[in-house]
């Protein structure tokens, strides 16, 4: 590249303008070379490694004077640490199991007790080691036995009622919905591995039955994950993003090889998932990455709305506001500071000194985490210490955007432009004690989308991408409450037929872990 762009620079047949365009071009395709090899052999962290002069040398002269020693444990040959153990762990092998998980004893015969010299022994005491073992594909079936009575004197024949079941007329049991339902969405095991994994266990079910069971499970709770999306909207503070799924088919313009026909394609559509202040989730769909989800979703909400750069936000919320809402945009730092890292390699000293301030930034909220102080002093605080900062770096950025050296498609220049154009947006958690300064939160609440992107591909209908939102509301809410998604939805799928609809609210998993936690619906094959 650099010979090739001296060659031209010292050709006398290029005007200098068409010089300066072929050398942009060519920066432009290096950085697109350097962002694929970053792709396929570079790291993808984004940690900002500064190096430390007083850092002692790895390889040097340890210094543990004042570290203790593990005991030694004599053994033939050298000299052995003893393991020392958690407090954690509940037995001396180390292996570490709640109460809940089944155990089998294995007794193991003594030979000496049964032998001729068995009076000559006596048990003192008993010692146990343990394995962590597994069934494959653990599936029962559920036999209800009753018993057929006739009355003597008038000769009617009568039995017991069978218990109800969450889907009548169907084989699945409530404990069959809640795995398969938390095997898609927590673990994200498609539907048709299930389907052979159970035909492996030696129980026969079409694939067609299984995902009628999972859609009309779904249909049941459906309006707790609205419950879920109208309690994050009636909050004062929303993050939001948006990300790809396929789902559906559409016609293509390619002709199919074996056919006169149009083939079809999966379409490209989007979850928009919102964080809530009561660290509440609620995947919506859409067809499209178009404003006019975002507006209806957001309508009638007041309050901080925190999001990436992504146009179409501010699009919305200048919408909104003339029509009579009041919503405040606040912007993400994390994505701001991802820009001036792509900038490292190009722009080492300038893209260092921004990476640097953003780090300040960061370590005064970890401060504030630390000091757990309440939101009047949480405003005072970033007021005095972030907020000149934030002032200086971006005095420092619109001096740099007047270099007249840095080319319009230069990362550098990026950068700088996506800070600047966003600086009232990025100053806005500032005097919002509730906003985050970044939507990390949010990123790691939506990352079960990329995951199942990874195994199931995509969701072969539309209806199906919208009940996949609702089963991501719930387990991923769960996981943000420390709550086994598997005993909630055992729980709320037989418990949401007896609940009045109008306090549906108490069956979301924030309000159920207060409620019901401790006396939780449990199915048969636990009792």
């Amino acid at each position: 590249m650099k010979s090739a762009s001296t060659s031209i620079q010292n050709s006398t047949h290029i005007p200098i303008e068409e010089y300066e365009k072929v050398r942009a071009q060519m920066a432009a395709l290096q950085q697109q070379v350097d962002w694929f090899k970053r792709q396929l052999f570079g790291r993808k962290s984004e940690k900002h490694i500064i190096d430390n002069p007083d850092q002692a040398n790895l390889f040097g002269q340890a210094q543990d004077e004042g570290l203790p020693s593990a005991p030694k444990k004599a053994v033939k040959g050298y000299a052995r640490s003893v393991k020392q153990k958690d407090e954690n762990n509940v037995n001396d092998t180390g292996l570490r199991f709640t109460d809940d998980v089944p155990t089998k004893v294995i007794d193991v015969p003594c030979p000496e007790l049964e032998g001729e010299d068995a009076d000559n022994y006596e048990v003192i005491g008993v010692k146990e080691s343990h394995r962590l073992a597994q069934l494959p594909g653990s599936y029962q079936i559920l036999i209800y036995r009753k018993n057929v009575l006739k009355h003597k004197d008038s000769g009617d024949i009568q039995s017991p009622k069978t218990p109800l079941n969450v889907l009548e007329g169907t084989y699945a049991d409530v404990s069959l919905l809640a795995g398969l339902m938390v095997d898609k969405a927590v673990y994200h095991l498609p539907l048709h591995r299930q389907h052979l994994r159970m035909l492996q266990s030696g129980v026969t079910l079409s694939r067609a039955t299984l995902i009628n069971y999972v859609s009309q499970g779904i249909d049941l709770l459906t309006p707790i994950a609205k419950a879920v999306l109208g309690n994050i909207l009636s909050g004062g503070n929303i993050s939001m993003d948006e990300t790809p799924m396929k789902a559906g088919r559409q016609s293509s313009t390619r002709r199919s090889r074996t056919s006169s026909q149009p083939s079809k394609t999966m379409k490209q559509t989007y979850f928009w998932p919102m964080y809530g202040e009561q660290d509440e989730v609620a995947f919506t769909w859409s067809s499209s990455r178009g404003k006019q989800h975002a507006m209806e979703q957001l309508a009638g909400f007041n309050g901080t709305l925190l999001s990436d750069g992504y146009a179409v936000y501010s699009q919305v919320i200048d919408t909104l506001n003339h029509q009579g809402q009041t919503i405040t945009h606040a912007a993400c730092w994390a994505h701001t500071r991802r820009y001036f890292e792509k900038a490292l390699d190009y722009h080492p000293k300038e893209a260092q000194y921004a990476l640097a301030e953003i780090q300040k930034l960061y370590k005064i909220e970890a401060h504030i985490r630390k000091q757990a102080l309440n939101a009047e002093d949480t405003v005072q605080y970033r007021l005095k210490h972030s907020e000149p900062i934030i002032t200086a770096l971006f005095k420092w950025i619109y001096e740099q955007r007047q270099r007249p050296e840095l080319l319009p498609k230069d990362p550098l220049t990026k950068a700088l432009a996506y800070a600047y154009e966003r600086h009232h947006e990025l100053k806005t958690y500032l005097t919002h004690a509730q906003v985050s300064i970044d939507t990390n939160h949010l990123e790691r609440a939506l990352r079960v989308i990329p995951m199942g992107r990874k195994n199931h591909l995509f969701c072969w209908s539309e209806l199906g991408a919208k009940q996949l939102g609702v089963l991501h509301t719930l387990t991923v809410t769960c996981k943000l409450h420390n709550i086994n998604p598997y005993h909630y939805l055992v729980d709320v799928l037989q418990r949401v037929s007896q609940h009045p609809a109008k306090d549906v609210i108490d069956l979301t998993p924030r309000r159920w872990k207060v409620l019901f936690a401790d006396k939780r619906l449990r199915s048969d094959i636990e009792k």
